[in-house]
Order: structure tokens, then sequence, then C-alpha cells
């Protein structure tokens, strides 16, 4: 039997292979021309990037940085200026107002800003008990007066009783003279005198003694109305209630610190007594001298400016502090300054004038340059672009110097120390301080 295994042989795996391979070499590659396309479009990329930011430098340009201040205002009267010194405003007369007696508050007539007259009734302690201690006392004195009377009576009739035994006596002895009665006659009326002029002088110390009872109930009468006014508190001067340190209910004990218990009523100030205590460096004390004028401002009222004078100097130094108390006075006291503001006290050489306290334009002397001739000051405009500001240098006030009036306006941010190439219309940037 032949062999078939020769006749029909079984494909080799190696010619598919060879056949797929043909096939495959046959096939456009897409994407190896997609990335030889972008290698060769990249150095074109790049190119107009670099051309497009080297545009972009010359219209935007780079801005500059600089320093900033602001336009201020500034008052003339700071060319006087001398020394500068802090404090506050303090009431010279001021008061806890609190009562002698202890008892439960019943009544509180007034309150925080209330203004009061010297002896206006600010509150009222429960007085049931003196009240009725004064009731006993206002007793004994009728009684005290009633018995004087009495006493008062019985010495008129003791006096009556010795006229008649004197008159007696006198007739007496006339008779006894003449020889019409007895000597026996004669000593039983001596005797009736002498008694009825001793009945007198016993009712005298009555009287005496009824009159000094009457006396001492009516010292306990003043003891108790005493007492009795000491539960009603009242303002000792003129003034403003600043505090209410206690509540109807509540207990007031005045010489006591126990838990519960109230001292003050109320504190109150007389407003017309403000003053401003300064605190005035040791070194520095020399500067100042009574009377002298001074400038006043309240950080309450920072536009406002209050003309005054060195009330008195206080005669010690705060160890602490190294410091001199300085009291100043207001030359005249405004209804809107109230106690405890703080305050800032400028030491003039010269007392200022109207004009001297009108505010001024002002700004750092190290805004102002000089441009073709003229000074100027660089104003930061809208889109931080510069404006060239003309300006008109005046007197120097502190440390800020005045400017004429123009189209400076406080608030304005300016250049501080421009650079010689700085021009109107640059770009800039404030730098962080």
């Amino acid at each position: 039997m032949a062999d078939t295994s020769n006749a029909h042989p079984d494909p080799s795996p190696a010619a598919p292979s060879a056949a797929a391979h043909s096939l495959a070499a046959m096939k456009i590659d897409r994407q190896a021309g997609g990335r030889a396309r972008r290698r060769r479009r990249w150095p074109w990329v790049v190119g107009a990037l670099a051309v497009l930011g080297a545009g972009a430098a010359v219209v935007v340009p780079r801005k500059v940085e600089v320093q900033a201040a602001t336009v201020q205002t500034a008052y003339p009267s700071q060319q006087y200026n001398q020394l500068a010194a802090s404090g506050y405003v303090v009431a010279q007369r001021r008061a806890a107002v609190s009562s002698k007696a202890t008892g439960r508050l019943v009544e509180l007539n007034v309150r925080e800003g209330s203004l009061v007259k010297k002896g206006e009734l600010l509150a009222r302690l429960d007085a049931a008990d003196v009240s009725a201690t004064l009731g006993v006392s206002e007793a004994a004195v009728r009684q005290s007066e009633a018995a004087l009377k009495q006493a008062e009576a019985n010495l008129t009739l003791a006096q009556t009783q010795q006229a008649n035994a004197d008159d007696e006596l006198k007739r007496t002895q006339g008779l006894s003279a003449q020889g019409f009665i007895s000597p026996q006659a004669l000593d039983a009326a001596q005797t009736r005198a002498r008694s009825a002029a001793a009945s007198t002088a016993a009712a005298q110390a009555a009287q005496a003694t009824a009159r000094a009872a009457v006396g001492q109930a009516r010292a306990q009468v003043k003891v108790a109305l005493v007492n009795r006014d000491s539960t009603e508190i009242r303002a000792p001067f003129d003034g403003v209630v600043l505090v209410k340190n206690a509540n109807v209910g509540d207990l007031i004990t005045p010489f006591s610190n126990a838990v519960g218990t109230s001292g003050a009523v109320v504190t109150m100030a007389d407003l017309s007594t403000l003053e401003v205590e300064a605190d005035v460096s040791e070194s520095s004390v020399g500067k100042v001298k009574a009377e002298q004028p001074v400038e006043i401002t309240l950080d309450a009222l920072p536009d406002v400016r209050f003309r005054g004078s060195v009330s008195r100097i206080v005669p010690t130094v705060d160890r602490a502090k190294a410091t001199v108390m300085t009291k100043v006075r207001f030359e005249k006291l405004d209804p809107r300054v109230l106690p405890e503001m703080s305050a800032k006290v400028s030491f003039l050489s010269q007392a200022p004038t109207d004009a001297d306290q009108k505010p001024v334009i002002a700004v750092n002397p190290k805004a102002i340059a000089e441009r073709d001739g003229k000074k100027v000051v660089f104003r930061i405009g809208s889109g931080d672009k510069l404006e060239a500001v003309p300006v008109t240098p005046g007197r120097m006030l502190g440390d800020a110097q005045e400017v004429a009036p123009g189209t400076l306006q406080r608030g304005d941010r300016i250049v501080l120390s421009p650079d010689a190439g700085l021009k109107p219309g640059a770009a800039v940037t404030v730098a962080a301080k």
C-alpha cells in the first residue's frame, strides 16, 4: 500500500506567517504620518508663541514698583508744637454716691445719663425702723412738753402761795410790833413763809428738769430725722449720672464688702469740671509751664481741635512710668466731650488762631519732585496709571508739608521718592510695606 503522506502534505505553519507579514508591509501607517507631521509643526508653534510674547511685552509695558503715601489734612497750629503727650478726659468733681445707713434699696429715681441738681433725691432705702423710732421720739417730745407745762403750773401756784405767805408775814410782823398778837403767831407766819419759799424753789427745779426733758426729747427727734435722712440718697452737686451701681432690691452696705451687697448706689460727675490729665515724660517736663497754650484732640472727634491751657502740674513723679501728671483745662467745653475719652495734647509755643485750626492739604515732603522746573507729585490714578499734579509747597507742619489747594484731595495715593525716569502715564504697582 502506497504511503499517502507524501501525496497530500499538511500546510506548513511558516507559510501563513510569511503571507501575513507581506500583507502588513502593504498597509499604510497613518499614526507614523501623524507623528511626523506633529514633529514638523512643533517648531512653528514655539516660534509663534515667542513672537506673541515679544509683541505682548512691547504692547503691555512692565509695571514699575513704587512706594506710596496718602494725601492728608494737616493743621497750621502744628507748626507751634513743642511737645506732645497723651491722656484722658477726667471730671475733677466726681463722686460715688452712697448712704451712711444700711438697708434695702426701695426707690431709684435716676439712670445713666440723668442730669441732677444738688440736693435732688436720687434713691431711698427702706426706712420703716427709722420711721418707728422717729414716732417714738416725737411722742416723747409731746410727753415732756406736757410735763413742762405741769411744772410751770406748779411753779406758778408755788409762787402765788409764797407771795401770800410773805404778805401774811409782813402783816403779822406789824401787828407783833404793836403788841396785838403773840410771839407764837409771829413764829407760825415766819414758818409758813419759809415753807412757801421752799415750795417755790422745788417748783423751779421741777420746771428746769421738765425743760431739760423736752430738750432731750427734741434731740432724739433730730437724731431720728438724721437717720431718716440717711436713708434718702441725694445729689451732692449738680452733675450727670455716669454709672448706676445698684438696683431696687439690692442691700446697700456702704462700709462692707460682703458678697451680694453694694456700696455706692450711683457714680456721678460734674461735667463743668472736665479736664485732661496728660502724662508728660520726666525728661520733657521742663518744656511745660502753667497757663501754657495747648491744643487738644480727642480720638472720638478726630477732626475737631480744642484750645486750652495748662491748669497745673502735679508736683510729683510717677516712679513706675517716669512721667509727671499735667492737668489741662478746656478753653470752651463741648457737650460732645465725655469723661474717660482718650485725648492727645500738643503743648504750643503760642496760642493758635482760628485760621491755624482750619485744615489744609499736606503731603509727605518726599513725594514732591521737580519736572521741567515745576514742583509736582505723581498721583496714582485709575488703572494704576500715574498723573503728574503740579503743587505749590507751603509751610512744614510737623512731618508733613502744606501744599496750596488744587486738584489733590484727601485720601489720594501719591508716589514717594519718585525716580527721575518716572513719567506720567506709567503703570505702577505699589510695593508691600
